[in-house]
């Protein structure tokens, strides 16, 4: 049965349509993705294939904001995980498009004048052409992973946590990452893994970390030394860094353009619609 999710954008106006004495509605049952036509009774919102959902849970839902809900059997649970290996609180939260995942409260995702999902294309388009075999060392919701796996050959993509991923498998906009052959996820902290694989193995890296004060390890000269060494000649590796324009985001993009250049990266590009840099390896 294909996943039931719902937050407050797609249940609002079902409220709305009961107020109105509608007998049915088109809505989202995928954050989005697509639209069904949707029955409305006396006691509740009828789907296709008969699942059902209470009007006290389609309030519940409408009332928050901050979480989306999987549905099954009829009873909505919130798509969060606290993570026992990293002692984190991991949930999904919805947008207007594709939702994004709180870390501990923090957005992994650019929601401020844009969506998780443009957000995501702006960093495949900083480092575009994506081909050949692509390293992706941060999976989250894996919406990199996956459109980088629509040009590429091959995608090796790393998640520290299983409770991200257990979040990803209720995001409808993430079943890609699971479906997709061209995708091999691997469990490991990426400071770690990067070592693990031979030189030269990739012809792009896209590198879209956790904040600094969640992942220091990886915005060292270490890491982007293993970064280096695991690119082909002329590959290339898009860093997500933050907001050129803040004080703190200027700040940490000199010191990772520093870091790079003595990892042996040739070149250095400012990407800032995409928030990042590009590095060019010779």
């Amino acid at each position: 049965m294909a996943l039931l999710v719902l937050s407050h954008v797609q249940a609002a106006p079902l409220l709305q349509a009961r107020q109105e004495g509608r007998a049915s509605v088109t809505a989202s049952t995928d954050l989005e993705l697509s639209t069904q036509e949707v029955r409305l009774d006396a006691d509740g919102v009828v789907f296709g294939g008969g699942q059902r959902i209470a009007w006290r849970h389609v309030e519940e839902i409408a009332a928050n904001r901050t979480v989306c809900f999987h549905v099954e059997g009829g009873e909505p649970k919130p798509i969060r995980y606290f993570s026992d290996v990293t002692q984190r609180l991991y949930s999904l939260m919805p947008t207007e498009s594709a939702p994004t995942m709180l870390v501990s409260g923090i957005p992994m995702h650019r929601i401020k004048d844009t969506d998780p999902h443009r957000d995501t294309l702006s960093k495949i388009k900083a480092v575009a052409p994506v081909g050949g075999r692509v390293l992706d060392t941060a999976t989250g919701l894996g919406y990199t992973t996956i459109e980088a796996a629509k040009t590429a050959a091959h995608v090796d993509a790393i998640e520290l946590d299983p409770a991200a991923l257990a979040v990803a498998r209720l995001n409808p906009w993430s079943q890609a990452l699971f479906d997709d052959p061209k995708i091999t996820q691997i469990i490991a902290d990426s400071f770690e893994a990067i070592a693990q694989f031979e030189a030269g193995a990739f012809s792009c890296i896209i590198h879209d970390p956790p904040t600094f004060s969640l992942a220091g390890e990886l915005y060292s000269a270490a890491f982007y030394a293993q970064a280096y060494r695991v690119l082909k000649r002329a590959g290339r590796m898009f860093h997500y860094i933050g907001d050129p324009d803040s004080k703190s985001g200027a700040r940490l993009t000199q010191g990772v353009i520093r870091r790079l250049q003595q990892a042996g990266f040739a070149r250095v590009k400012g990407a800032p619609l995409a928030f990042g840099v590009v590095a060019y390896k010779n």
